[in-house]
């Protein structure tokens, strides 16, 4: 089968880049990268693995997505590696045709790795040859991600003329906040097969996902942006941003734990469990009560999204780095209600996943200093240790409520 590049497929596509996304993962290829069009090509960088770069290279960074069709992306126009690459990063960070930063470096992209000092030094680059405006924006999952990533490269700013890179930050560079949402599996060799079908060619990286996206930012830009067809433009993120995270990407989490104990290994398994659907009902209901607004037919909505066989997204996925998503996800609700059942029968499937020798195939970057919790004595001390290694001594009520289905977990039993 011939591969898919420019002399197989020819589409409309930009002849320069004019923004900069770091994070080349799957959900940007599914996500920020649909919604660009010419003449706004995408100069993405991935911050680790070249693997996607030489595949992207290889097919003239041409790429498929799968939602209900099968359609060629050509809004990537460079694909680059932030280390071998660095050179170019750093010129296209100071040119004044490049007006938009994106990033999708996951939650703990911005506590450590390369992404920010790069960026950092980028910007600091911008300002020495003549300061062109620029927005840089956040698309992970965080409550006001805008204001944490400014302070992230605000912290990153070091060294002589520091005060007046800081006042330039303030002046001519935005960071608005944002809210994006489209559910993107990792892809398997299966995905692989079935979109060259559907394309007639083959594609060494194809991006499957749910036919839902959405997209909302805050209005609040210090340069030119994209029409991005699609996206929601709003003085205010907030509702968008604490109904994604407390329903769906908190759902999700909770789902994963408790899908993980019982045997199963996607979330639409989970929803053809005889507990799946109930469990994101009650959850969604325990989370919105605390909520502004009507949220039933988002929950509804949830359901639909998450039964899909057709996305097969994996519970380890989802399930892992939760001592970063946790706080964002959960801790909001339950520090504003006090108590919920099924967020505390979540929390110990979350406990319960972090003891040693749990087959997971969740990841963490404190898995070590979680599985030493349960050196504790009795269960109750280990999920009491456990919320205060990620920031929630607060919730110091809540260890013996939690700590009571640990059993019926541990014998793979979910019990509403």
């Amino acid at each position: 089968m011939k591969r898919l590049n420019s002399s197989t497929v020819d589409i409309p596509r930009a002849t320069r880049p004019r923004i900069v996304h770091f994070g080349l993962g799957a959900f940007h290829r599914a996500h920020q990268a649909v919604y660009t069009e010419a003449p706004w090509g995408i100069a993405a960088v991935a911050p680790r693995s070249t693997d996607v770069v030489t595949a992207l290279r290889e097919q003239d960074l041409l790429y498929t997505v799968t939602d209900t069709t099968t359609r060629v992306i050509g809004s990537i126009v460079e694909a680059l590696h932030l280390g071998s690459d660095a050179t170019r990063v750093g010129e296209l960070l100071a040119s004044p045709d490049v007006t938009v930063v994106t990033l999708t470096i996951t939650e703990k992209g911005y506590r450590s790795g390369p992404v920010i000092g790069a960026l950092a030094a980028g910007l600091a680059g911008r300002f020495r040859r003549g300061g062109a405006p620029i927005n840089v924006i956040s698309c992970d999952n965080m409550t006001g991600n805008g204001r944490v990533l400014e302070r992230a490269v605000r912290e990153s700013v070091t060294g002589p003329g520091r005060d007046e890179m800081l006042a330039w930050l303030a002046e001519s560079v935005a960071f608005p906040s944002t809210v994006v949402d489209r559910i993107v599996p990792a892809t398997t060799p299966e995905h692989r097969a079935q979109a060259a079908e559907a394309l007639g060619l083959d594609d060494a990286v194809p991006v499957f996902a749910e036919p839902y996206r959405q997209w909302v930012l805050e209005d609040a830009f210090a340069a030119e942006v994209p029409p991005w067809d699609g996206a929601r433009f709003v003085p205010d993120v907030t509702p968008f941003e604490q109904q994604k995270l407390r329903l769906l990407n908190g759902t999700h989490s909770a789902l994963a734990y408790l899908g993980s104990a019982a045997g199963y290994e996607t979330i639409a398994d989970v929803l053809a469990s005889d507990w799946g659907e109930k469990f994101v009902r009650g959850f969604g209901a325990e989370a919105a009560a605390v909520l502004p607004g009507e949220h039933g037919p988002y929950v509804d909505q949830l359901v639909e999204r998450f039964r899909n066989p057709a996305i097969r997204h994996r519970l380890s996925q989802i399930g892992s780095d939760g001592s970063l998503k946790l706080p964002e996800r959960w801790f909001g609700t339950l520090r504003d209600t006090g108590s919920q059942p099924l967020l505390e029968l979540a929390l110990a499937a979350w406990a319960r996943a972090t003891e040693p020798g749990a087959s997971t195939g969740m990841t963490d970057p404190r898995s070590g200093e979680l599985a030493a919790c349960w050196s504790a004595t009795d269960d109750v001390e280990a999920v009491r240790r456990l919320l205060r290694l990620i920031d929630a001594p607060d919730l110091d009520s809540l260890p013996k409520a939690v700590a009571t289905h640990l059993p019926a977990l541990r014998a793979g039993r979910v019990e509403l």
